[in-house]
């Protein structure tokens, strides 16, 4: 009897610690997360002192709001503090889940109490995160100053995650071949990457430093201040928010647009590269082979689009290579930027455009979409395969610059692709349902995923926008967006059962 007593107290105890280990062990995500939303907070100063500078009331939206997301960070700081916050691969998968959904809800804020739907507030603000740069907003001319720096300040924000999630988190998550980029020194033993706070803040400089020369240039091309700024804001993230519903075809400047060309470019770049080459190994930049194969490739479209609008469409010698270029590099890098209706140049064009949203920038850069190295690897999958058609008995392993590559990475890499074409399609067929016709749900869905911004066609194409989409299709759009920036798995993994069993 004694010892029937004794089991039966030792079960609840044994639930009740259960319950505390699982608590505990995620102590250190909302801790982050509290401060990340407490930065946040922070933040939504800038534009409410625009505001009130301004003489516009919609400062009180950012106050209010600022006021709601420091209570909520600054209580999750306080409640689960640690002295040393050490992020292991389990927690790194939950914290940058809700770091990215938590910040979108927490930014959406503003933009419901100035008066979009909940469902219109957070696509705008998961597009601005994401560095997605579809818009629900029209009158972009007329806006408080306030509402367009919120926009480009999530988008810069989110910028500068995705680079940091790219070299400090997902190489550890082995997602989609991401682990080919892990850094030699680091141990995943205890911690997600030991260096990973020293080579933020490189790349943050790094970052911050090319954003005050794009905006610098801005504004020697005419643009006022406040314009540059937004604008620089928005190019280094590969975001393409304007402050304009023109987009850049709001300032027919060749100065402009070039200047924009290049820093999209820049952007779509691996930002770690910046910070070698800022220490003297300026040879890294052009010895890597994802940025030459990167350079090459915008090259060829470049020109094949010059070529098709400077012959068959009879512009200008220098427009028709001004406009090839600045939209292949907008659309390829996933910024999303415009500089006129490339939807009316021909078939031909459209279609490749559509091709292009799949491409993507480098590995950690901003850009979305596959991505460069990506491709790099699938192609040397295929070249590999035709070999041992020919020769079977023939062991021909994968090399990526340099580097052989293991099983484990190309497995990661077919999987990731097949995963990215497949949501692709079911969010197409699910905005088709909303009302979309084909051509507009299977090009919202490749940008949403791909974090491009213009789709194609009269609703959404590059001189629409998402205004007159269903709420419906807005929240599915948002989830693509979010699924596309954290490269499907970080999300998806946290949603299964077996992530929570301990």
């Amino acid at each position: 009897m004694d010892n029937t007593t004794a089991a039966v107290g030792r079960y609840p105890a044994v639930r009740a610690a259960t319950r505390t280990e699982r608590t505990n062990e995620f102590a250190p995500v909302w801790y982050v997360f509290g401060l990340l939303l407490t930065g946040l907070a922070g933040l939504m100063a800038a534009p409410a002192i625009i505001d009130v500078v301004d003489g516009d009331g919609e400062w009180r939206a950012f106050a209010v709001s600022a006021v709601i997301s420091l209570f909520f960070g600054a209580g999750l700081a306080f409640a689960n503090h640690r002295p040393e916050v050490r992020v292991t691969p389990r927690q790194a998968f939950l914290l940058t889940a809700v770091a990215w959904v938590g910040l979108s809800a927490f930014g959406a804020l503003p933009f419901v109490m100035i008066g979009l739907s909940p469902a219109a507030a957070f696509f705008e603000t998961a597009s601005g995160l994401t560095t997605t740069g579809s818009t629900v907003m029209v009158g972009l001319d007329e806006m408080p100053r306030g509402v367009l720096l919120w926009r480009s300040i999530l988008q810069s924000l989110g910028g500068i995650g995705m680079i940091a999630m790219a070299v400090a988190v997902l190489p550890f998550l082995n997602i989609g071949g991401m682990q080919l980029f892990r850094t030699e020194s680091s141990d995943r033993s205890d911690k997600v990457l030991p260096r990973a706070s020293a080579i933020t803040a490189a790349i943050t400089l790094a970052y911050l430093g090319l954003t005050a020369i794009c905006a610098l240039l801005y504004w020697l091309g005419g643009m006022t201040a406040f314009e540059a700024i937004c604008h620089a804001l928005t190019t280094l993230s590969t975001g393409g928010y304007s402050t304009s519903d023109a987009s850049l075809a709001h300032w027919d400047s060749a100065f402009v647009q070039w200047t924009a060309t290049v820093f999209m470019f820049l952007g779509g770049l691996p930002f770690v590269l910046y910070v070698r080459a800022f220490q003297g190994h300026l040879s890294d930049v052009w010895r890597n082979s994802q940025v030459a194969s990167f350079f090459k490739f915008l090259l060829v479209v470049g020109l094949v689009y010059w070529a098709v609008l400077w012959i068959s469409l009879d512009m200008p010698f220098e427009s028709a290579l001004r406009h090839a270029f600045f939209n292949v590099v907008s659309v390829v890098t996933t910024t999303g930027y415009v500089s006129t209706d490339y939807g009316q140049w021909g078939g031909f064009c459209v279609a490749g455009f559509f091709l292009l949203t799949f491409v993507g920038g480098c590995t950690g850069s901003t850009g979305g979409a596959i991505k460069i190295f990506r491709f790099q690897i699938a192609w040397q999958m295929v070249l590999r395969h035709m070999r041992s058609l020919v020769y079977p008995h023939a062991i021909v392993p994968s090399r990526y610059d340099g580097k052989q590559v293991s099983e484990d990475v190309v497995r990661s890499v077919v999987i990731f692709v097949f995963t990215y074409i497949m949501t692709v399609a079911l969010i197409g067929v699910v905005l088709m349902a909303t009302g979309l016709d084909f051509l507009s749900g299977f090009s919202g869905a490749a940008q949403a995923v791909g974090n491009v911004g213009p789709g194609l066609g009269e609703v959404i194409g590059p001189v629409g926008n998402y205004s007159t989409v269903s709420d419906t299709a807005k929240w599915v759009l948002a989830a693509g967006m979010l699924l596309g920036r954290l490269e499907f798995f970080t999300l998806l993994v946290v949603l299964t059962p077996s992530f929570w069993r301990k």
